[in-house]
């Protein structure tokens, strides 16, 4: 039976803690795969990592990070169909409701992808007598979301590109 594993520092990792959850086609009621569960240790290496990769994206230009976005809304528009077939296989969903729930998270890719008007700093003067105000934005740092297992494509997409774009 095939296993989903998890996916640490841009590869995929085999889970170590012998537990794993059932991953049911919800058509035909059987089994099909399996997802492995994490341990602490896994847990802790995802946010070691996530902690590396902020260091040098945090510190990327804004015009980069939003290339990559555009590329991936690329590749999303190009595999719409795939994925919803994934959503449909994995959730139930209908195939038209699947590719709705694509469709609804490329509309938050697009808007990470012109987030550079939103991130601009603001700068006021004479705010009261020599004095000036100025406000910068800047990468926090790692971000993590929990969604519903409804909406496996949508929920996420309307957090992390926005964070991918913010740095």
């Amino acid at each position: 039976m095939k296993t989903i594993s998890h996916f640490i520092g841009g590869k995929p990792v085999e889970g170590t803690s012998d537990r794993f959850g059932p991953v049911w086609n919800p058509a035909t009621g059987v089994q099909e795969k399996q997802v492995a569960f994490a341990t602490a240790d896994e847990v802790d290496a995802a946010v070691a990592a996530a902690k590396d990769a902020f260091t040098t994206w945090g510190a990327s230009s804004l015009a980069r990070r939003t290339a990559i976005l555009f590329k991936y809304r690329e590749l999303l528009d190009a595999h719409r169909d795939e994925i919803a077939e994934l959503i449909t296989a994995e959730h139930g969903k209908v195939h038209s409701d699947a590719l709705g729930e694509v469709a609804r998270g490329m509309e938050i890719v697009e808007l990470a992808c012109g987030i550079s008007v939103q991130l601009k700093g603001e700068l006021s003067t004479q705010v009261s007598t020599r004095v000036d105000v100025a406000s910068i934005r800047q990468p926090l740092g790692v971000v993590a979301g929990i969604t519903p297992f409804n909406f496996p494509a949508m929920v996420p997409m309307w957090m992390f590109p926005l964070a991918i774009a913010c740095g």
